[in-house]
């Protein structure tokens, strides 16, 4: 089984993307994995801290050698990090301009990826914690830019307040296509952010779905929405993200959890079934 898609400004984005966060030296194998078993989207960074964004440009190749793609079968996402968000390992230079390093960390994922345009490109959240600072705009002035050349289709932001992104919006030329956030149960599932997005035309992908929610994941009302279905618990949360209009990630190193994963697409949650998960953390 493989992705299925939406359209946005035109361009195909699959209904779920494989983060490859925290995969280190298992990352370019468990790339391949993910496509093989049916993942046509790819999210990474070029921040080594948390990323090994070159070891996906090697499961990629691997995927496409192997005759399982081709490039133009993948959503390919990546991110503009911040300084404070990096290691030593910097993909750019910190003393030049953030224009320049946000041309220089484009450049260099493009070579870790082995191709020659982004699907997405995400600015690796806010470098404050409140409010948008010039540094921020300057970067996303740069990634217009390449926007504007053809080399990115859609740009994105990660970490991100509600207050911060309605900033972000309100100064963008080309605005915002998506936005990647950590999603807290406790919170709504981010509601509040999810709002604004619904109302403006962007994606929301959720990530941590399962690992920052686990009273949830294990509560006896998604254990018996499971049951009614003849699902996994996580399949349910998966299914309900995207019921609820989410894009979500999934950071699974099991090939089997990989297949279940992308079978949440051949059912759907009811609509009480739906108000029911998102009000449980909420009680």
């Amino acid at each position: 089984m493989t992705e299925t898609y939406e359209s946005i400004d035109g361009i195909r984005v699959p209904q779920f993307l494989y983060g490859t966060a925290w995969k280190e030296d298992r990352t370019a194998d468990l790339t391949k994995m993910a496509i093989r078993n049916g993942f046509r989207g790819i999210d990474t960074a070029n921040q080594r801290r948390h990323y090994h964004e070159a070891a996906v440009g090697e499961g990629i190749a691997a995927a496409i050698n192997a005759g399982i793609v081709q490039r133009e079968d993948l959503f390919l996402q990546t991110k503009f990090t911040f300084k404070n968000g990096q290691d030593h390992r910097l993909p750019y230079d910190p003393a030049a301009p953030i224009d320049q390093q946000v041309e220089q960390s484009f450049t260099s994922s493009l070579s870790h990826l082995n191709t020659t345009y982004l699907d997405s490109y995400v600015l690796h959240g806010p470098s404050v914690r409140t409010g948008l600072a010039e540094a921020d705009m300057q970067a996303w002035l740069a990634m217009e830019s390449l926007h504007s050349r053809g080399l990115v289709r859609l740009l994105g932001v990660s970490n991100v307040s509600l207050a911060q992104l309605e900033l972000l919006c309100s100064r963008a030329s080309v605005p915002p296509r998506f936005v990647q956030n950590r999603c807290y149960a406790s919170t709504g599932w981010d509601r509040d952010v999810r709002e604004f997005c619904t109302e403006h035309g962007i994606t929301y992908q959720g990530f941590s779905l399962l690992t920052a929610n686990q009273s949830v994941v294990t509560s006896t009302v998604i254990a018996a929405i499971a049951r009614r279905y003849d699902r996994t618990p996580a399949q349910i949360i998966f299914r309900f993200a995207i019921d609820v209009g989410m894009l979500p990630l999934t950071g699974t190193t099991n090939a089997s959890h990989m297949q279940a994963d992308i079978a949440v697409v051949d059912f759907a949650l009811t609509s009480q079934e739906v108000e029911t998960i998102e009000l449980t953390a909420m009680k």
